[in-house]
């Protein structure tokens, strides 16, 4: 079967065609929204699946088994760190590779790639399970949630390997240009986990009651479906991008490639989850009523920030296409188009914010104190959310060039070098939680600064990866 492309012309590259979408050619704000959507779709359904399956576990197991999920927290998000961390790095190099139109490194980057990602999720899957009751025990787990939080952890890294190959096979459909086919399967997973969660945590349908064990023994059967799925779909097709699975082998350049790109992303993830951390353990400080406030703040500020997230997401496999075809004058557009896009949504998502945060409080919490201190920090935090959709648009044209540890840099400072310190000072000298407020403003002011100002030396233009390759060889 010969590979097909679809792209906005009808001429087909010479040489090979290619299952995908050139996105090297052809209006690039339709580009950017046939990216954004199926993304966005797919980001929406998994919260959707974290909020019904916190309410199966809340309000049907208790407060125990709530606490041993929350508690392996900072675990679960480690492992999708990395797993975010190396399927980027296949994304890019992929997206470069697609826009050079050079398909013999698009499928050794494909083969080495899943070499990887198999390898760390073993790896992974044996280190939690020798090493689980010491990290319960490191995170200091009350003894009556330990045995509960250590079981669901050891069943959980089951399910590891089917789902860092749903992230790996969806992050190399972006590459290839097809945001579309990956939220089908993701989406299929994730509903048919929300049916299965209870039939087999409470034991409907003649099935044991497993308990908290029953919603990761439904991650598990219902990833494992969806990859398999993906990966049969894949091969039926003859994709460019499908695993040779019976041919599977690494080359070592290329397994350079994605670590020396994917690791600055695996560690970005970690710094921003424990400087949430850090600025959480400050509000706390404050009471139960700024906590509150705090988480409640959370839920809102998502559905603003979520479309930034997205579009920064977009950016990245759209540029990295361009960048790999040399094609700068593109980027520069998609750079001005996704700014558009991100910071209008961005400003229209924050607006009711600041004019209703009351009311929308009010739809989570009933608490005059906490409705009073979340009200404080969406009207105050809100008009910085532009900040946050300047980063994440400048930030995509970096990462999409494989400048990967830049973007990681321009995290640690703004993270870890202004919003944490600024924080901590601005809060203890005023004596309010409101000084927290104020150093996550200037954290998201600082870091869209620093990611525009090296967006706009043009040192992306020099790439990491299969663009600078291409670009010697020229």
């Amino acid at each position: 079967m010969r590979h097909r492309v679809q792209s906005d012309t009808s001429e087909e590259p010479t040489g090979s065609g290619v299952d995908g979408h050139d996105l090297t050619v052809g209006s690039i704000p339709r580009h950017l929204i046939r990216f954004c959507l199926p993304m966005l779709a797919s980001s929406g359904i998994r919260n959707a699946y974290d909020v019904v399956n916190g309410i199966w576990v809340g309000k049907g197991l208790g407060t125990e088994a709530m606490a041993a999920i929350t508690t392996g927290w900072p675990v679960f998000f480690f492992l999708v760190s990395v797993a975010i961390g190396l399927t980027t790095a296949a994304n890019i190099l992929v997206a470069q590779a697609y826009g050079a139109k050079d398909w013999a490194q698009v499928r050794r980057i494909v083969r080495t790639s899943v070499v990887l990602v198999a390898v760390a999720g073993g790896v992974f899957i044996a280190s939690g399970e020798l090493t689980a009751e010491a990290i319960f025990a490191l995170l200091q787990t009350p003894d009556n949630v330990f045995p509960l939080a250590v079981g669901y952890l050891r069943v959980y890294l089951i399910s590891i390997i089917p789902t860092f190959g749903i992230f790996l096979l969806a992050a190399l459909l972006r590459g290839a240009g097809d945001a579309t086919t990956p939220l089908y399967f993701q989406a299929g997973g994730l509903l048919l986990a929300c049916g299965l969660d209870p039939v087999l945590m409470f034991g409907w349908l003649g099935f044991p009651a497993y308990g908290l064990m029953g919603t990761a023994y439904a991650l598990i059967v219902c990833q494992t479906l969806a990859f398999t799925a993906m990966a049969l779909y894949l091969a039926r097709r003859d994709h460019l991008v499908s695993p040779p699975w019976l041919r599977l082998r690494a080359d070592g350049p290329t397994a350079w490639l994605l670590l020396k790109i994917g690791a600055p992303v695996a560690v970005q993830q970690s710094l921003v989850s424990t400087a949430i951390l850090a600025v959480v353990a400050m509000v706390n400080g404050f009471g139960d009523a700024a906590a509150a406030a705090y988480g409640t703040s959370w839920r809102i500020e998502g559905f603003a920030l979520l479309p930034a997230l997205t579009i920064g997401a977009a950016v990245s496999s759209v540029a990295g296409q361009n960048i790999g075809a040399h094609r700068y004058d593109r980027v520069r557009e998609i750079f001005r188009w996704a700014l558009v896009f991100s910071g209008s949504i961005t400003v229209a998502a924050g607006i009711p914010m600041m004019l209703f945060p009351h009311g929308l409080l009010r739809v989570f919490i009933d608490d005059p104190e906490v409705v009073q201190i979340g009200a404080g920090y969406l009207i105050r935090v809100a008009p910085s959310y532009i900040f946050f959709a300047i980063m994440f648009v400048s930030n995509g044209v970096i990462n999409g060039a494989g400048h990967t540890l830049m973007t990681t840099l321009i995290s640690v400072v703004s993270l870890w070098g202004v919003r944490v310190p600024a924080a901590y000072l601005i809060s203890t000298h005023m004596g309010t939680v409101e000084g927290v407020w104020w150093g996550i403003i200037i954290g998201f002011g600082t870091g869209a600064t620093l990611s525009l100002i090296y967006y706009l030396t043009g040192r992306w233009e020099k790439p990491v990866g299969v663009a600078a390759a291409e670009a010697d060889t020229a």
